[in-house]
C-alpha cells in the first residue's frame, strides 16, 4: 500500500493535476516589499512569455515593471488567469485583495495561487467563481500518500540551493545551475520545491505545506532514483537559521542527500526578512552547519560554491565583491544572473 501511495505522489510530482490558464496577469496584492513579491518577480524573469501584465491594489508601492492592466483589459490582450504574485508572512488572502480577486473572476480570468490559505474558502471567492464559471487553482497542495523517509542512498546526482535567509535567490540560482548544466550536455531536471517554482516548471513538491513527519520523505519523491550520471537541481527552502522555517529546510536538505549544496546570500542583508531581532548568519556558518546536518543522510556532501544576489550594485563593484568573496572563502563566488566567467568556476566546481 505505501509502495502504491508513494508512485500515486511521484506521479503527481511531475506535473499540475490541471492545465494552468496562462498567459497570466500577475497580482501584486498591497505590496510594499520587493521580496515579498517573489512570485511576481519569478514569473516574469523565467517564463515571460507568459505574463501579460501585472495589477495591484492602490496601496501597493511594488512593480514588475509588466503594463499595468485592469482584469479586463488583460483579458482583452489574451490573459486567462490571474496569479497572486505575493508570499506575505503566513500565505494569508488579505481583505483588501478580495474585491479585485472578484473583478478578475468577473473579467474571465481564473485564479491562481500558491499561498497557504485556500481560495475556495473564501465565500465571495467561491461565490464568484461558481457564478461565473470560472476557476480557483491552489498549486500549494501537496500530492496524497506521501511516504515517510527511507533514508535509501538513491543513484544518480543531486545539487540543493540553501540559504542565509529566505527570499534571497535558491530559486534563480537553481534554475540558473540547471540551465548552465543543460548548456553543458548534463542530463538534468530542475526539481521545484515553492509555488513559483512550480508555476515556472509546471510540476514539483510544495515542501512548506507537507506534514512535518513527511518533508524528508516528500523530498525523497521529489529527487527519484536517476542514472548515475543524472543531475536533479533542487529549489532550496529557508533556511536552517530561521527561525520558523529551518525544519523544511531540514527536511529538504535530508531527504534529497545532496551530493553538492550551494549556498545563496544576498549580502547587505543583515537581519532576517520579517524577524529583525534575529541576525543574519554568516556564510561560512551556513556552509558549516549544511555540512555537519547533510552527513546524516550523505557522507560525502560537499560546498559546490556561493551564489551573491548583486542586483543592487553596478557590474563592476558586483564583480569586485564576487572576487573579494571568493578569495576569502577559498570556494567559487559567482551571481547566477550575471554570466561569466566567475559563474562558469562555479559550475566546473559542482561538477567535479
Amino acid at each position: 500500500m505505501v509502495e502504491r501511495a508513494a508512485g500515486d505522489a511521484q506521479e503527481q510530482v511531475r506535473g499540475m493535476p490541471a492545465q494552468l490558464p496562462y498567459p497570466y496577469l500577475l497580482f501584486l496584492g498591497d505590496a510594499t516589499e520587493p521580496a515579498f513579491a517573489k512570485t511576481a518577480f519569478g514569473l516574469r524573469d523565467w517564463i515571460p512569455e507568459r505574463c501579460v501584465g501585472e495589477w495591484a491594489c492602490a496601496e501597493a508601492t511594488v512593480s514588475t515593471g509588466l503594463p499595468r492592466l485592469t482584469p479586463r483589459e488583460a483579458h482583452a490582450r489574451g490573459a486567462r488567469g490571474l496569479v497572486i504574485g505575493v508570499a506575505n508572512v503566513g500565505g494569508v488572502i488579505g481583505e483588501r485583495w478580495v474585491p479585485l480577486l472578484v473583478e478578475a473572476l468577473e473579467a474571465g480570468l481564473d485564479i491562481v495561487s500558491g499561498l497557504h490559505a485556500r481560495l475556495a474558502d473564501v465565500p465571495p471567492l467561491a461565490a464568484a467563481a461558481a457564478r461565473c464559471g470560472r476557476r480557483l487553482i491552489d498549486v500549494r497542495i501537496p500530492p496524497p500518500g506521501i511516504p515517510i523517509a527511507t533514508g535509501r542512498k538513491r543513484p544518480g546526482k543531486r545539487l540543493l540551493t540553501v540559504g542565509t535567509d529566505c527570499a534571497l535567490g535558491k530559486k534563480y540560482s537553481a534554475l540558473a545551475i540547471a540551465r548552465a548544466f543543460a548548456a553543458r550536455g548534463r542530463a538534468v531536471d530542475f526539481r521545484a520545491t515553492g509555488q513559483t517554482g512550480i508555476l515556472i516548471a509546471g510540476g514539483g513538491m510544495p515542501m512548506d505545506a507537507v506534514v512535518a513527519d513527511f518533508e524528508a520523505g516528500a523530498a525523497e519523491i521529489l529527487s527519484p532514483d536517476a542514472a548515475p550520471d543524472h543531475w536533479d537541481v533542487i529549489e532550496g527552502q529557508g533556511s536552517l537559521f530561521h527561525p520558523a522555517y529551518a525544519g523544511v529546510s531540514l527536511g529538504l536538505l535530508h531527504g534529497s542527500q545532496p551530493d553538492v549544496f550551494v549556498v545563496c546570500h544576498h549580502p547587505g542583508r543583515e537581519r532576517l526578512l520579517g524577524y529583525p531581532d534575529y541576525p543574519l548568519p554568516s556564510v561560512a556558518e551556513t556552509i558549516d552547519l549544511n555540512l555537519r546536518f547533510g552527513r546524516r543522510t550523505n557522507a560525502a556532501i560537499r560546498c559546490g560554491g556561493v551564489c551573491l544576489n548583486t542586483s543592487q550594485l553596478e557590474p563592476r563593484a558586483a564583480h569586485d565583491l564576487l572576487a573579494r568573496e571568493s578569495a576569502r572563502l577559498g570556494l567559487p563566488v559567482a551571481d547566477p544572473m550575471r554570466p561569466g566567467h566567475q559563474f562558469e568556476r562555479l559550475i566546473d566546481s559542482c561538477l567535479a
